[in-house]
């Protein structure tokens, strides 16, 4: 019997995004035919090998609504005349494709859903795309009875708001041997998009007061507006960006970093509800870090203390427990030790197990 063939869509070109490369791995490893579908920019770099599909179609604008409207067309027909069991829309970005194609041709659908996509702050700070959204959201989600998302507190909320009761499948780290190299230079790491909401403008000024440098790996809406901030703030030889970094090299910066970031203004439910990717890759390399104290970080913290959790990120504030896991060699060394326990709990070969039952149960 040939396997199930699952398509996975994005609207991003596909080098870059680590869980969804973690995910369609293991359906792969599991027997499934599996398909990751994003969008070819011009900047795109070669696919890197992996043991999935990948395809990448082609836009004629890269931002914007005429983007969107242009990829979902051109995803739409993919889909439609593609070889395909199982449909799955990567948040809402893809979902509308996704739904019509799975209605037309009878096969089955799942959501996958990283985040609260309608309240996201770049989408509530326009009326009309927040419209927008929320009617997408509306038309489609309550109708999609299979899904899993990356938190408990996110899952609460799509029941509440689209009556579907998801799985969790958190965004954990692949479990690997960890050797934890000697660290003289003691780097603070920011890994992940650089957006709107992610604390850069208390971030970067923050940094005035702290005698360390800060690596920004990534790159998003905000990342200019960034950039001007540390030439603002006169931080530019503290404040190091990368911008997009391969996972590979990426696993290296994180390895040695001393310090990791994970800040979220509280300016959408997406946010404060979040659990983000990096909390846990910064966990399973041995490298404390500076968080925000919202419910989904702080109930791991509570079991294991691996941040330092902070709620209200000002300069002073973030300056202030930055400068505490530089200089306090016992709280850092508690803390790098509690990572160490944690990993063995949050980590991908348990997230695995509870992907694969919500595929299979299909």
């Amino acid at each position: 019997m040939r396997p199930k063939r699952i398509v996975c869509t994005v609207t991003n070109d596909l080098n870059y995004d680590q869980r969804m490369i973690r995910i369609c791995t293991s359906l792969a490893e599991a027997g499934y035919d599996v398909t990751l579908v994003g969008l070819k920019r011009k900047k795109s770099k070669p696919l890197t090998k992996r043991p999935f599909k990948q395809v990448r179609l082609p836009i004629i604008v890269e931002q914007g609504k005429l983007m969107y409207f242009h990829y979902w067309f051109n995803l739409f027909f993919y889909l439609l005349f593609g070889k395909s069991d199982i449909l799955c829309a990567i948040d809402l970005d893809t979902i509308l494709p996704v739904y019509y194609v799975s209605i037309l041709r009878g096969k089955k659908r799942v959501y996958d859903a990283h985040e609260i996509f309608t309240d996201l702050k770049e989408v509530i700070s326009r009326p009309v795309v927040h419209k927008m959204w929320t009617w997408i959201g509306n038309h489609t989600v309550p109708h999609f009875k299979t899904g899993y998302t990356i938190g408990e507190c996110y899952a609460e909320e799509f029941k509440k708001r689209y009556g579907v009761t998801y799985g969790v499948v958190r965004s954990a780290t692949v479990l690997k041997p960890l050797q934890i190299p000697d660290k003289p230079t003691h780097f603070i790491l920011y890994q992940g998009w650089v957006n709107v909401g992610r604390c850069f403008e208390q971030l970067i000024p923050a940094m005035q007061h702290v005698h360390a440098q800060l690596i920004v790996c990534g790159d998003g809406n905000f990342y200019s507006q960034a950039i001007a901030l540390a030439k603002q703030y006169n931080v530019e030889d503290k404040v190091i960006f990368k911008g997009y970094v391969p996972p590979a090299e990426l696993s290296d910066y994180t390895l040695q970093a001393y310090v990791g970031i994970t800040l979220f203004e509280d300016t959408s439910l997406s946010n404060r509800l979040s659990l983000a990717n990096r909390f846990f890759d910064y966990m399973h390399y041995g490298v404390p870090q500076l968080c925000i104290k919202y419910p989904e970080y702080e109930r791991v913290n509570t079991q294991y203390e691996i941040a330092c959790l902070i709620d209200n990120p000002t300069p002073e504030r973030i300056a202030e427990s930055l400068n505490k896991l530089l200089d306090d060699n016992v709280y850092y060394d508690r803390l790098q030790q509690n990572c160490l326990e944690a990993r063995k709990k949050y980590c991908w070969q348990e997230e695995e197990k509870k992907l694969l039952d919500i595929y299979n149960n299909l």
